[in-house]
């Protein structure tokens, strides 16, 4: 069908209703146009055969990309035949991973008990997305034996995580504007596609700075403490700034200064990933709101600790010179659900690295007891938590706060559909 051209598949289709109505001569003159029609189509297919071309194209891609966000790119495209090519347009094509028929069937249950039979109501658009983005045809400049030429492309990519390029379709449409000839010309390339975040207001959390054993190693900046201790070989990670120039210079190798461990003001943002749907709607909102607040979080100044379970129980830090936002985005771009409930992994994360924590952002997918349990060894322990949970937008059940009660303030309700609302309201109290 992507031979096909819109009037082109209006034709088609008219082919068919004629088709199915010419037999009916008694009644109908259906089978006097089926003939023309039908006589149209074959002129296009015989001449969009022969189409024929040498194309070297390249793409000029940015590093990063966001879910549902346009952007727009540039493709190089070089005659290589003895032909002016004219009329040209370009099409991206992708590499598709299918699910398997397990995964598949899952997701068509999931769907069917959103979106009842006989049931009028707004639909929304399913998450699963076979094809991983959308781009518009792009039209290229006509182009002479050996020129080279641009094209811009804008695409819109459907989901996060890597978005691979296969090839570039180079189509020409024949005179009436029917049908379209491809030569495909293999251009792989990889473009890493961001989630999607929301604008957060600032968010406070309370707490004090706290100790951080080899507490330098982990600031862009020495803390309260600055007194001097001694010197050291350099390690990798080290930052430049602490080496010792003069003793380099005499023994010829590097070292570095060290300081006192530092005090400061450390958070974790825990992510829950036990969902039985992968993908799912409401996992992808989860990686979304733990995106935003990994922006949002001033991690120049304190530590952000993004704590959540795969196939292993996973930590990465941000913040005060070990690592930049933007990694952290890159790992929640990747980041996938898990089948198997394991949320104890998850609990025994979060309440090892409890003690060095300042603050809790807990984005949590369900809340059973065990969630509730677990929220409520963090408050034993002294930690101050925010709760953020995602549920489905047919689920109009009130929740029980629970061990959150006495900071009501510190545990929203997010609705698929109203996330982003919810979110640009979001207080902390």
């Amino acid at each position: 069908m992507r031979r096909l051209t819109r009037p082109g598949m209006a034709v088609l289709g008219a082919l068919i209703i004629t088709g199915v109505m010419s037999p009916d001569t008694d009644n109908n003159v259906a089978y006097q146009a089926m003939t023309p029609i039908a006589a149209l189509l074959l002129v296009c297919c015989v001449w969009v055969s022969f189409f024929r071309g040498k194309f070297r194209v390249e793409r000029r891609l940015p590093r990063f990309g966001t879910a549902g966000v346009p952007f727009r790119y540039r493709v190089v495209i070089q005659n290589l035949g003895r032909r002016r090519q004219a009329g040209l347009t370009i099409l991206e094509v992708f590499e598709r991973s299918l699910p398997d028929y397990a995964e598949w069937a899952a997701l068509q249950a999931a769907n069917e008990r959103k979106n009842p039979s006989f049931r009028i109501r707004r639909r929304r658009r399913p998450v699963m997305e076979f094809t991983p983005a959308r781009a518009g045809d792009a039209v290229v400049p006509a182009a002479q034996p050996g020129e080279t030429v641009e094209a811009e492309v804008e695409l819109t990519p459907l989901r996060r995580g890597p978005l691979h390029f296969k090839a570039i379709g180079i189509a020409r449409t024949d005179p009436i504007g029917l049908m379209r000839s491809f030569i495909n010309v293999p251009a792989p390339q990889t473009t890493l596609i961001l989630p999607r975040r929301y604008a957060i207001p600032p968010v406070a959390l309370p707490g004090t700075v706290k100790y951080q054993e080899g507490g330098v190693a982990f600031a862009s900046n020495v803390g309260q403490s600055e007194e001097f201790v001694s010197l050291r070989d350099y390690r990798a990670g080290d930052p430049l700034r602490h080496i010792h120039w003069r003793t380099w210079a005499r023994i010829g190798k590097p070292v570095v200064k060290e300081f006192e461990d530092e005090f400061f003001v450390r958070h974790a943002l825990v992510l829950d990933t036990f969902t039985a749907l992968d993908p799912s709607e409401l996992f992808e909102e989860a990686v979304s709101v733990a995106a935003s607040f990994a922006c949002t979080v001033a991690t120049q100044e304190s530590l952000l600790d993004l704590l959540f379970v795969g196939p292993e129980s996973y930590c990465f830090t941000a913040g005060r010179g070990v690592s930049q936002g933007d990694h952290m985005l890159e790992i929640l771009a990747s980041v996938r659900a898990c089948r198997e409930e394991r949320f104890a992994d998850l609990e025994r994360l979060v309440i090892d690295h409890a003690p060095v924590v300042s603050g809790c952002i807990c984005v949590l997918l369900s809340w059973d007891d065990q969630r509730q349990e677990f929220i409520r060894k963090l408050r034993m322990l002294g930690v101050p938590v925010l709760v953020l949970l995602l549920v489905e937008e047919e689920d109009k059940r009130v929740y029980d706060a629970g061990p959150m009660s006495a900071e009501p303030g510190r545990f929203h309700v997010l609705r698929l559909g109203d996330v982003e609302r919810s979110l640009g309201t979001l207080r902390c109290e």
